[in-house]
């Protein structure tokens, strides 16, 4: 079990902090809780409503910045859990799945390695309760032009 606290310290230590959540970008909300899941909506890598990160891979955007977007839609998932708990990060029992999206190319590859930009700050912030299942596939373009954007679910007590 994590407290808050120690989640909070781990984000400082990293030199990041949790952005406000973001308000949905269409008709449906961005989290739902069932039972004992927690379905967050695809997040995209806008930090406080500043657009970033938008290309495509093999295209317009490099795979470091690709990365990067991918870090920023972890932050933003983290922020949606961290409101659909109320801030009771003991409740977190582990991240289950992150789906990616990568707006690419036909011919680029590395979908995988783009999405590691979700999965590693997840697990570096959640420790083994961040160790999830994971899907990362190319679509040939993502709302607003943005280079990626992940869903995720989490189990919590």
């Amino acid at each position: 079990m994590i407290s808050t606290q120690e989640i909070y310290n781990r984000l400082e230590n990293m030199g990041l902090r949790l952005p406000k959540v973001a308000a949905p970008a269409a008709n449906y909300v961005p989290y739902v809780i069932s039972a004992q899941h927690v379905h967050i909506s695809g997040q995209l890598p806008f930090i406080n409503g500043e657009q970033s990160h938008i290309g495509r891979l093999g295209d317009t955007i490099s795979d470091e910045d690709g990365i990067a977007g991918a870090q920023n839609c972890a932050l933003n998932i983290l922020a949606q859990l961290d409101a659909a708990i109320a801030q009771d990060w003991s409740r977190v029992k582990r991240c289950v799945k992150l789906g990616g999206f990568v707006n690419s190319t036909p011919q680029f590859t590395a979908q995988p390695a783009i999405i590691n930009g979700a999965s590693n700050l997840i697990g570096d912030v959640l420790g083994d309760c961040g160790q999830h299942a994971r899907f990362a596939v190319s679509a040939c373009s993502l709302p607003f032009g943005v280079a990626v954007e992940i869903d995720a679910l989490f189990e919590i007590a």
